[in-house]
């Protein structure tokens, strides 16, 4: 393996500010699709709403049905003082690890209070920042984060969240509450296109991975087998290792939405097979990983120097990645969570 690609400063690249999309497209689908294939290098520029025509009978498509709540809440010191709270992972009931934001200006462990009916007592945070907040709630503690809170949108997207955001950063099958940072890739299907792949005889299944405090976490070591992983909850249902383990069997192609779907099936596989079932997983994908159940992924376009960088760059190649990158922006694709995707098969 070339070890330049154990750097971190492969994994940069230059990129117009204006290419970050700050609001999603019109209708999901009307997003862009680079097409690329890694049996000969092929790119090809179409829109999202061919997946339709690319993806064919029998292929079995992998999403990731967790979904982003409200996780961003503003509290106030004793003094006034406004303090940004990020919710993370809910330890049990009414405690939660969480980061504040600025941290300079909460030195102490303190309460906050958010509203009326919420008010919490926030921890000193250790070396990373995690800190842990315990809630004191009139009512329903859900019902008054569902009330109060704020979509938490990346700090590239350089708005407030707002109305578009509560239906948008969302997958539209997503079910399962617990992540601060929406599965992009997944967001460019609408009810509509899902409907027309089920007709043409494309398989779903879901997993469940909540995203978490990786998606804020950059890689900061040279050698980015240095680094240190994130963990994130993840689950593979029953009837979904079953039916990817027979599609396996059968020769049929699986695709997954996103690199969290990746992660989740890499993690659970296991001498030959999926297993199912819920864990912490904290897996690295970068050059070098021989991936055993992913044949095809759905993802978009990520932040340089990022682990989902890495990720793909294992999945279809570092040279054609780096292509694929090159041509995007210079085509004036939109990157990141809003942005446009790609697809990469052989």
């Amino acid at each position: 393996m070339n070890h330049d690609l154990l750097t971190l400063k492969a994994y940069d690249y230059p990129l117009p500010k204006e290419l970050i999309a700050q609001f999603p497209t019109d209708k999901r689908s009307q997003s862009r699709l680079l097409h690329v294939k890694r049996s000969n290098g092929q790119l090809v520029h179409t829109k999202f709403s061919e997946i339709e025509h690319l993806l064919k009978e029998g292929d079995l498509l992998v999403v990731n049905s967790s979904k982003v709540f409200p996780a961003r809440l503003y509290g106030r010191k004793s003094n006034g003082t406004t303090i940004e709270i990020l919710l993370l992972h809910q330890v049990d009931e009414g405690r939660w690890q969480c980061l504040a934001s600025p941290g300079k200006r909460l030195k102490q462990a303190q309460e906050l209070q958010f509203s009326a009916n919420l008010k919490g007592f926030i921890s000193q945070g250790d070396s990373e920042g995690l800190r842990e907040i315990s809630f004191s709630c009139q009512g329903s503690l859900w019902d008054e984060i569902n009330r109060i809170g704020h979509i938490p949108l990346p700090p590239y997207i350089e708005r407030q969240d707002g109305n578009l955001d509560s239906e948008r950063y969302q997958t539209v099958y997503a079910r399962e509450i617990g992540s601060v940072a929406a599965p992009t890739a997944g967001l460019h299907f609408d009810l509509d296109l899902l409907s027309r792949l089920e007709q043409k005889g494309v398989e779903l299944k879901e997993v469940i991975l909540h995203v978490g405090i990786g998606t804020f976490r950059p890689v900061k070591t040279p050698v980015i087998t240095d680094h240190a992983m994130h963990q994130e909850l993840a689950t593979i249902p029953e009837d979904t290792a079953r039916a990817i383990n027979q599609a396996k069997a059968d020769g049929r192609r699986i695709i997954c939405v996103g690199t969290t779907s990746v992660r989740s099936l890499e993690s659970f596989y296991c001498e030959g097979r999926l297993l199912s079932g819920s864990k912490w997983t904290d897996i690295f994908i970068y050059p070098g990983f021989q991936f055993q159940i992913t044949d095809a992924l759905i993802t978009n376009f990520h932040l340089p120097q990022s682990t989902l960088l890495m990720m793909i760059s294992a999945f279809a190649g570092y040279d054609l990645i780096r292509q694929a990158y090159s041509e995007a922006i210079e085509n004036r694709y939109r990157f990141f969570s809003y942005g446009d995707a790609m697809f990469i098969e052989d």
